[in-house]
């Protein structure tokens, strides 16, 4: 049977017969993204602040509270058919969505830059332990063009195409092979035995962990709005993402340990025998920055539309941004998008879920006087709760950065936007 061609139009819901992803895609897309370089370097910067024993009870945590966070997102896109920003108009408005979509592709864009920087300088470390030659721009501007290449074409056709088919397999044998290597080369007793050298906290690790799926928080939707069922998209993300984010943190973390290196990782995994798995992981990389420039492409959608001509220019925005920003220490990015995006959906998920039951008047989506309209096209309880939620981030953040501002913030916000929203009924 014939497919109809999915329309990528945001503030349209996917038709049923275009919802083609079910439980075995989820997985596929969300352990092929939640496997990376980035993922790596972040894995590397919990060590050896923090002993690898806490280090892994932190990835464990954060990568729990995380993936159920990210999953639960995934089913409002099965739900509804919306792209991610879209399905924020029925919590903050038509127009209240519009300071959220801004930030979310100033973000995408950092993101996908990220991507291709560190793809680039991945493969120049393979080329110069290799051919002993240094190529690094023309790498940058390779997987750019690549990633660009791969948002136009869409999800539907990246994941059924190639993940599916036999992406997926070459992502696991290279993280075999690393892992392979790792418990081959070290001596796993001496790097638990190793004391933490101090500077981060417990909470504070796991809200690092909690950043990596939380950055993915505004653009799931964007590809489970293509979900044949909600429990099918709960359960492919959530078992896909914990498996990739557990194993890669953990290595990232090991690795940085054993070799002493952090913000230079790949390049000791590059010339430490460990160059094709790292080929491998390369490849797959693209499907990150992939994602991120489709999905800044959808974002700005909600507002302009042009999908395909948008990831067009975000694509060579991208790859502009990868040729003159050298890659530095992001851990800060990673804690500021938390901050702004766990209270965020800590309101959409108390909107969704208890507000409204998981009901949503898709008609109105972009409708000026419509039921989304509220106050002038603002939901302001909602961004009230919203910024609550922001304040009690940074708050924790700065007196008790041992306890964790993620999960506070992330609650406390919900809270509010359901006991005001249910009030007012």
């Amino acid at each position: 049977m014939n497919v109809p061609s999915p329309s990528y139009d945001p503030l349209v819901p996917v038709a049923p017969a275009q919802r083609v992803f079910g439980a075995r895609d989820a997985f596929a897309l969300w352990f092929s993204l939640g496997i990376g370089l980035l993922v790596l370097q972040a894995g590397a910067l919990l060590t050896p602040a923090l002993s690898l024993g806490t280090a892994l009870a932190a990835i464990l945590a954060g990568s729990v509270l995380g993936v159920v966070l990210l999953a639960l997102v995934g089913v409002i896109g099965a739900d509804t058919g919306l792209a991610s920003m879209a399905m924020l108009r029925p919590t903050l408005g038509v127009r209240g969505a519009v300071l959220p979509t801004c930030i979310n592709v100033i973000q995408l864009v950092g993101w996908g830059s990220f991507e291709i920087i560190i793809m680039s300088q991945a493969a120049d470390a393979l080329m110069r332990a290799t051919l002993d030659v240094s190529m690094p721009m023309a790498w940058t501007v390779v997987f750019g063009l690549l990633a660009t290449l791969i948002a136009v074409l869409g999800p539907v056709s990246f994941v059924r195409r190639f993940l599916r088919a036999w992406g997926l397999w070459l992502i696991l044998a290279a993280a075999g092979w690393l892992t392979f290597r790792l418990l081959a080369q070290h001596d796993f007793s001496a790097l638990f035995a190793r004391p933490a050298e101090g500077g981060l906290g417990f909470g504070g690790a796991v809200d690092l962990v909690v950043a990596m799926p939380l950055s993915w928080l505004p653009l799931i939707c964007d590809y489970s709005r293509f979900g044949k069922s909600p429990s099918g998209v709960f359960r492919g993300t959530a078992v896909g993402y914990f498996i990739a984010n557990v194993w890669f943190y953990g290595l990232g973390a090991a690795y940085g340990l054993a070799t002493g290196e952090e913000m230079s990782l790949v390049t000791a995994l590059a010339t430490a025998g460990s160059g094709l798995a790292l080929l491998l992981i390369l490849l797959d990389e693209t499907d990150n920055a992939f994602a991120d420039i489709h999905s800044a492409a959808v974002s700005t959608g909600t507002l302009f539309g042009r999908v395909p001509a948008l990831a067009l220019g975000f694509g060579a925005l991208c790859t502009f941004i990868a040729l003159t920003v050298p890659l530095a220490q992001y851990e800060g990015f990673l804690l500021l998008i938390g901050s702004v995006f766990a209270p965020l959906f800590g309101v959409v998920l108390a909107d969704h879920f208890l507000v409204r039951r998981r009901r949503i008047e898709a008609d109105h989506i972009a409708r000026r006087h419509g039921v989304y309209w509220f106050a002038a096209g603002w939901n302001l309880p909602a961004l009230l709760a919203w910024v609550c939620g922001v304040a009690v981030f940074h708050g924790v953040t700065a007196w008790a950065p041992d306890v964790g501002a993620t999960l506070p913030a992330l609650v406390l916000a919900g809270a509010i936007h359901a006991g005001v929203a249910i009030a007012r009924k």
